[in-house]
């Protein structure tokens, strides 16, 4: 007399719980199930065998991902019990497809029944099956919308669709599902970027701090935005020349931020940390070097890409022009500055240092300012830009967006930026919307000013 076991399971009848069951043996170490035997192991045998055949058939080539039919082989015996061999599977985790990669979706064998996998057991799946390649892995959430990659991939002149997504590497070509790499470039990514402003050398005193999330094509452009913001443009003169040079060659911040993007390791949920202080910037992701690979291989240009299909989605975009060429820009626009970019590396974390150009320059310090006056203007952290608006302000009391634009030679975007950080600061006030938005001088800014000139 047969009994249950971990490789045998009795049904006394055709249902969908039977799915279950086949899921759970191609997970683990196949068995048999027997449709015609009560759980006390009595045969009963089936009214339709023939039916029941074809309902079994079609419903695990349906409702099971990914295809389990090869694994599966069907005898009726002449009792009329229906003997259903599953094999275990070469591409788990199997899952029910209304289900997916969720505990619900996803079962195993234990002892003489079928339980819910656990979502640790579920990763160890896909790791065993898809590889120790995180963006190439499928990814536990399916439910993904693309609204902004659709709109970067058309900004840089290229096609998104679901025709081009297993050949980007967005979907596995065995079952259809999304990948992590997939996950990364939608707008439900969970990784962030983090960016911080600080007001002292110890990194204690916060000035500002921002997190980006969403698609990483999302955190790109506003992270990049926020770090131009931050960008100071600072003044020297030569006899009658007016130098102008910015902390950072915009350049040099633009490769930086897109290596963290491109080269972090994404298996960990940490965020990419992007320190400001006066004197440098510091771009802090998580995972170091891949072995072999050296600080004086990346400075060279020698470079693996850890994300290698993210890599090239961003190189086809031609944000990125081939790899390893990052760094050594990064380099060449410091060859004129006496203090040179750094890397550190740790076996789980990769820093690059960018040195503020203009710190310490003693000709920045204009000529006649009273201590006082120095320590207020740091207070409020106002940059070239908001002192040229509080200047035009001063002189002509207010001041559209389109004529905004034209006073700081900036693009739409960039103008509200600084205009948004001058409200909020207190230096300006908006009224009206759209076309009619006007911005004025608050009292408190003109006074501050007055006093200072």
């Amino acid at each position: 007399m047969l009994f249950e076991n971990e490789n045998t399971e009795f049904k006394s009848r055709m249902s969908e719980e039977i799915y279950k069951e086949v899921i759970a043996f191609a997970n683990t170490e196949g068995g048999v199930i027997y449709i015609g035997i009560d759980d006390q192991g009595r045969v009963i045998g089936l009214e339709n065998a023939d039916e029941t055949y074809t309902r079994l058939t079609n419903g695990i080539r349906d409702a099971i991902q990914p295809d389990v039919t090869i694994f599966v082989r069907y005898v009726l015996q002449e009792n009329k019990v229906l003997r259903v061999e599953v094999g275990e599977g070469s591409c788990k985790p199997y899952y029910l497809k209304s289900k997916g990669l969720r505990p619900n979706g996803v079962y195993v064998r234990q002892g003489a029944s079928s339980a819910p996998a656990s979502p640790e057991l579920i990763r160890q799946m896909i790791k065993d099956s898809d590889g120790d390649i995180f963006e190439n892995m499928r990814s536990l959430q399916q439910n993904l919308s693309f609204d902004e990659a659709e709109k970067a991939f058309k900004r840089y002149g290229q096609e998104f669709n679901e025709d081009k997504f297993i050949a980007l590497g967005i979907r596995k070509l065995q079952d259809d599902q999304y990948t992590n790499l997939a996950l990364l470039v939608s707008d439900q990514c969970r990784h962030t970027i983090k960016i911080a402003v600080f007001a002292d050398e110890t990194q204690t005193i916060f000035k500002d701090a921002k997190e980006f999330g969403g698609s990483v094509f999302r955190q790109l452009e506003e992270s990049y935005s926020y770090l131009l913001l931050c960008n100071r443009t600072a003044s020297v003169f030569k006899g009658l020349e007016r130098i102008e040079k910015k902390d950072y060659p915009e350049e040099a911040l633009r490769e930086a931020l897109l290596n963290a993007i491109v080269h972090r390791d994404y298996s960990f949920s940490g965020s990419i940390i992007i320190n400001i202080s006066d004197s440098d910037m510091e771009f802090i992701s998580i995972g170091g070097l891949l072995p072999g690979l050296s600080v004086e291989d990346i400075r060279s240009g020698i470079s693996q890409p850890r994300n290698r299909s993210l890599a090239e989605i961003f190189h086809r975009l031609r944000l990125i022009e081939s790899y390893g060429t990052g760094i050594r820009r990064i380099y060449r626009l410091y060859d004129d500055c006496p203090r040179k970019p750094e890397i550190l590396v740790t076996p789980n974390v990769f820093k690059l240092i960018l040195p503020n150009r203009n710190f310490s320059i003693q000709e920045l310090q204009p000529e006649g300012q009273e201590p006082q006056q120095k320590a207020e203007e740091q207070a409020l952290h106002i940059t070239p830009q908001m002192k040229t608006v509080l200047d035009y302000l001063a002189e002509y009391g207010e001041i559209r967006d389109m004529e905004l634009q034209e006073l700081l030679g900036v693009k739409r975007t960039r103008a509200y930026l600084v205009a948004r950080q001058m409200m909020e600061k207190d230096l300006i006030e908006c009224i009206g919307r759209g076309a009619d938005r006007r911005y004025y001088l608050k009292t408190g800014a003109l006074q501050n000013k007055t006093r200072k000139e």
